[in-house]
């Protein structure tokens, strides 16, 4: 490695001129990667309800629709707006009532179902509106903005297509808020925590180039979803921090006894390499442990961010200390008082009271870790967006109006009898919660004769060898009162198809609970076995995989619990992904504390005194680290008006501060008790001949 810093050190200029040139290319991938919108999307694909997505968009091309309700227009002005909208680069069709009826026939010979759903009883009409591309799709997206410039203040659109246009906009709006919070709280912190006036600085500037080069390569991933936009930059920023931090005090303590800076860099490289190693790897591991899940979401976000700690470290050896040499003179020039000191009288107090601290912690934390399986989790992500959104509105609308709170398309086999087909229709209107059935049964049951029916009717219920039908339902998707229907119409389904599958958002929903569920259970015991295996090989130890596991696991726990006391409901996301990110983020200061306190017990101390001087040395790195993510995250969790957005970081940055204490109050504690055990199950935990147990 020190051939590695040397070459760094002296050829730090190409090192800065090759960085900068690299972000160029970075741009260019940052801007030509895929944003996706529908977090739907990322469910398993052999899922009924993704299986009937990939029907309806394939047949009917209605997977990418949105509903529009007109309100108190007369009939040539909505059918003007019609074809206004059918005009629309994207728009694929546009149905009314009129596309069901040949212009000789009166819309009062519609069946009570097909009229019920295109007039409301208060005098609303609806149009639906079908795309060429999914409701994610660029295109799609385009065209539902273009959609809402041509409505006037009667007309409201609505449906998912409509609401994940809205969530585009809102987070293109609110991503550079996101980034300008994060870097001035990020700073404030650095400022407080360091003499040197100008480092803070030239930290956020290091922080740019892995910043850039993680959203540049994304690119090769062909597609990240919007939580992962959203969120990388900040936990990347917070996760990352430590690094810079390791570098600078190193160098720091090398220049005490080297005065040549370069050489003292050379040494600092060196040493802040092995020991961010083992930290980053624990991190990387920790995200990578979201690549378990059947919800790709999951691996989206894992892969980004396992990448974006890997550049971090690169950048850590690389650039930064090119940075830190090239200002080094306006580095020593600017100097003020710092405010977050070394702690002294705390690490005394902990190891003189490890026992009680340690039983007054077992029993502040047997509550939380109950409450924390009992914290209540929301699925329907459209409520965590505001509902002042015009796509939110107009769902609204459409429940008003028509009573669309959840819409299930029901897929069967096109080769099912009219007589099947009706009975089907008559068992699915039965089912609580459903009020309103639509078929192409509805029609030709209804009194029509089929010669008067326009193709476009048929066409809209048969199409590629299936017939759909559309249930209305009364009941709230991600309920539990939605699963029980799903449940029932799925039982009705299969017994005249065996085949036959159920979508819509309540169907997709639903099964998002299922895999939701599962995932939380394998990403925990994933993220929980990869740390664990890493520690456990670098530290060549047996119980200080548990120590430092099992403490950042009670931080988790405590984390989770509060949302149950405090009455808060959290998005599924928070509960599946938070504990591997906060285990990733904040175990590498349970690492660093360990490996001083080991330091120390070689240089001959007793476990009191020595984890006295771990704690002494490692709070300023710990408090700062910490309060940056802290800082980082929540103030973004300020800035955000999406809930999903704002809880993820109300999560991590508390996770951050609790995560920080319990490693500097309960962690010392737990290695001066269990010191002997550690000796007796660590291979060489102390290089000195013979062990000192004193306690």
């Amino acid at each position: 490695m020190e051939w590695f810093a040397r070459w760094v050190v002296r050829h730090r200029k190409a090192v800065l001129l090759a960085a900068v040139l690299l972000l160029i290319p970075s741009i260019f991938g940052a801007v030509g990667t895929y944003i996706n919108y529908d977090i739907l999307t990322y469910l398993p694909p052999e899922l009924d309800s993704m299986v009937g997505e990939g029907m309806l968009d394939e047949d009917f091309h209605m997977a990418a629709t949105s509903m529009i309700t007109v309100e108190h227009m007369t009939q040539a002005d909505t059918l003007a707006l019609k074809e206004a909208l059918a005009q629309v680069e994207g728009v694929r069709a546009v149905l009314g009532a009129d596309d069901l009826l040949n212009v000789t026939t009166p819309k009062e010979m519609l069946p009570s179902d097909i009229r019920r759903f295109f007039y409301s009883d208060s005098g609303a009409t609806l149009l639906v509106v079908q795309f060429d591309y999914p409701s994610a799709h660029a295109v799609t997206m385009a065209a539902q903005n273009t959609i809402k410039k041509l409505l006037n203040e009667r007309c409201f659109i609505g449906g998912i297509s409509a609401i994940l246009e809205d969530t585009r906009a809102l987070v293109n709006k609110e991503m550079p808020l996101y980034i300008l919070c994060a870097v001035g709280a990020c700073l404030v912190v650095l400022f407080l925590s360091m003499k040197e006036t100008v480092v803070p600085l030239i930290f956020m500037l290091g922080m740019i180039f892995p910043i850039g080069y993680n959203f540049g390569t994304n690119i090769f991933l062909g597609q990240i979803s919007y939580i992962t936009e959203a969120l990388a930059t900040v936990l990347q920023l917070g996760v990352t921090m430590d690094f810079s931090i390791f570098l600078l005090h190193r160098f720091e303590e090398e220049q005490l006894t080297c005065p040549d800076p370069e050489r003292a860099m050379v040494q600092a490289i060196q040493k802040t390499f092995s020991s961010i190693l083992a930290s980053s790897l624990t991190t990387i591991a920790g995200f990578l442990a979201m690549c378990t899940m059947r919800l790709t979401l999951g691996r989206d976000i894992g892969l980004v961010m396992a990448k974006g700690v890997l550049l971090g470290v690169i950048s850590t050896v690389t650039i930064l200390p090119a940075l830190l040499l090239t200002f080094r003179g306006a580095i020593s020039r600017h100097t003020h008082r710092t405010f977050i000191p070394r702690l002294q009288r705390t690490p005394r107090f902990v190891v003189r009271h490890a026992v009680p601290i340690l039983a007054v912690f077992a029993a502040c934390f047997i509550p939380f870790a109950v409450a924390q399986a009992k914290t209540p989790v929301y699925y329907t992500l459209f409520d965590s967006l505001p509902q002042d959104l015009p796509g939110i509105e107009g769902t609204n609308r459409l429940k008003e109006d028509f009573g669309m709170t959840t819409s299930h398309f029901i897929l069967v086999d096109a080769d099912l009898s009219s007589r099947e087909m009706q009975n089907l229709s008559r068992e699915i209107a039965g089912v609580e919660g459903i009020h309103q059935v639509l078929s192409w049964e509805s029609f030709v049951g209804g009194g029509i004769p089929q010669e008067m029916l326009p193709r476009s009717a048929r066409e809209m219920f048969q199409a590629g060898g299936h017939e759909m039908l559309l249930a209305n339902s009364s009941c709230k998707s991600g309920t539990a009162e939605q699963g029980e229907q799903l449940k029932t119409l799925n039982e009705i389904v299969k017994r005249y198809d065996p085949n036959g599958v159920i979508t819509g958002e309540g169907a997709m929903t639903n099964d998002l609970i299922q895999v939701a569920d599962v995932d939380f259970r394998s990403v925990s015991i994933a993220s929980i076995l990869a740390v664990f295996l890493i520690i456990a090989v670098s530290f060549r130890s047996l119980s200080i995989p548990v120590l430092l596991v099992a403490a950042i696991e009670s931080a988790i726990m405590i984390n989770m619990g509060i949302p149950y006391f405090t009455g808060d409901v959290l998005p599924f996301v928070a509960s599946i992904v938070i504990g591997t990110i906060q285990l990733g983020a904040t175990v590498d200061y349970a690492i660093l504390l360990t490996t001083r306190f080991r330091e120390e017990r070689e240089g001959g101390y007793p476990a009191r005194e020595a984890a006295r001087i771990a704690v002494e040395q490692c709070s300023q790195s710990i408090l700062t680290s910490g309060l940056t993510f802290f800082a980082a995250t929540f103030s973004v969790s300020l800035a955000s008006r999406m809930e999903l957005i704002g809880s993820l970081c109300r999560l991590i940055s508390r996770g951050a501060l609790i995560s920080m204490f319990v490693i500097l109050l309960i962690l010392p504690a737990l290695l001066v008790i269990t010191e002997p055990i550690i000796q007796k199950t660590t291979w060489r935990w102390t290089r000195r001949g013979k062990e000192t147990t004193t306690p």
